[in-house]
C-alpha cells in the first residue's frame, strides 16, 4: 500500500512544479493525480500528429519535447513543460505535432476523467485559463511585432 501513496504524493509534486497548477492546493491536485498514466517514447516517435483530434495532454517528466508544424520548429519542451493542453478543454484537432526529440517519460491525462474532475473541482480550471491567457498575450505580442 506505501509504494501506491508514495507514488500520489510524487505526482502530486510533479502537478505542483508546473505553472499550469502552482497556485493548485494540493488537496486538489490529489485528486488530479491519479488521472497521470505514464508513458513512455522513444526518440523520434510522433506522440501526435497536426490535425489528429486531440483527447488529452502531456506533462513531461522525462526527455525533450519538439512541437512543430512540418519541418519548422515551433518549440523544444523540456521536463516540467506541458503540451496538448488545449485537447483537456477543448476535443478539437491537433494545431502542431510533437514528436520526442529524446527518449522521453511523459504523463498523459486523459479529457474524459478530467471534464469529471472539473465538475468536482472547477478550481482546477483556473490554472488552465491563467496559462492560457498568457499564452494569448504571447501571442498577441509576436503577432503585433510582426
Amino acid at each position: 500500500m506505501e509504494p501506491n501513496r508514495l507514488l500520489l504524493i510524487e505526482k502530486v509534486l510533479v502537478l505542483k512544479s508546473l505553472n499550469l497548477f502552482k497556485d493548485t492546493p494540493e488537496n486538489i491536485l490529489a485528486d488530479l493525480a491519479p488521472l497521470m498514466k505514464e508513458k513512455q517514447y522513444e526518440q523520434g516517435i510522433v506522440i501526435f500528429k497536426e490535425g489528429e483530434t486531440g483527447d488529452c495532454m502531456y506533462i513531461i517528466e522525462e526527455g525533450n519535447i519538439r512541437i512543430h508544424k512540418g519541418d519548422t520548429t515551433l518549440a523544444i519542451l523540456k521536463e516540467k513543460e506541458v503540451f496538448g493542453e488545449l485537447s483537456l478543454l477543448d476535443a478539437d484537432t491537433r494545431s502542431a505535432s510533437a514528436t520526442a526529440e529524446t527518449d522521453c517519460v511523459l504523463f498523459r491525462i486523459e479529457q474524459e476523467p478530467f471534464y469529471e474532475l472539473l465538475d468536482e473541482r472547477p478550481e482546477v480550471a483556473k490554472g488552465f485559463i491563467k496559462i492560457l491567457c498568457q499564452r494569448l498575450r504571447v501571442m498577441n505580442e509576436k503577432t503585433r511585432q510582426h
